[in-house]
């Protein structure tokens, strides 16, 4: 069987990256992880790749603090190529991708936001969603471009809200959605890459 080859970038616990791996280990899921690179030295993403025996790395960022500087994206792209990676599974991870990166995964770039985009983009979307008094939020799976949480839409999956919910009883629900939602969705990029 051909197995969609992923990279997974993250800079936290790596809870989505959890929920790929075990998709891929039960069979779920026809991928296979070549690469998990962090941004932050001691994340526990890279824990979870080591206990899936996954090779892993720490990407040096730089100085900013909501991108890569170039040199660190240059890496990045070397990287991701060395692995022979196709599709690029954005997991948590907390920088915004430029020119270098997307021209060279152009449309194969994803990631999980946890809200129903368009609506709340950004940092804390369920605190967001609360605090707007909305009935349903969720979380999108979507293409990433030059914008944060922009683009196109590739899968969503709706999350009621409870009248007694509070940031972290929402954004827990929201989680164990994403955690459904993601593999499915790099299920479907990868019954493509088989056909292809």
């Amino acid at each position: 069987m051909k197995l969609i080859p992923l990279g997974i970038l993250g800079s936290g616990k790596g809870s989505n990256c959890r929920a790929i791996l075990e998709s891929i280990r039960s069979g779920a899921l026809a991928a296979e992880v070549r690469v998990v690179i962090s941004d932050v030295f001691d994340a526990p993403i890279l824990d979870i790749a080591r206990e899936f025996s996954i090779p892993n790395a720490y990407l040096t960022p730089g100085k900013f603090h909501t991108r890569l500087e170039p040199q660190a994206e240059a890496e990045l792209v070397r990287m991701l190529r060395e692995a022979n990676v196709e599709l690029v599974v954005l997991a948590g991870f907390m920088r915004i991708l430029k020119s270098p990166m997307l021209e060279e995964f152009p449309r194969r770039i994803v990631n999980i936001h946890p809200s129903l985009l368009p609506k709340f983009p950004g940092l804390e979307a369920w605190r967001q969603a609360l605090e707007a008094g909305e009935k349903i939020t969720g979380c999108t799976v979507h293409y990433v471009d030059e914008q944060i949480d922009h683009g196109r839409v590739i899968g969503q999956r709706e999350v009621p809200i409870l009248p007694n919910d509070t940031p972290e009883t929402l954004h827990a629900r929201i989680q164990i959605a994403e955690r459904e939602l993601y593999p499915a969705v790099i299920a479907a990029f990868a019954r493509k890459y088989q056909a292809s």
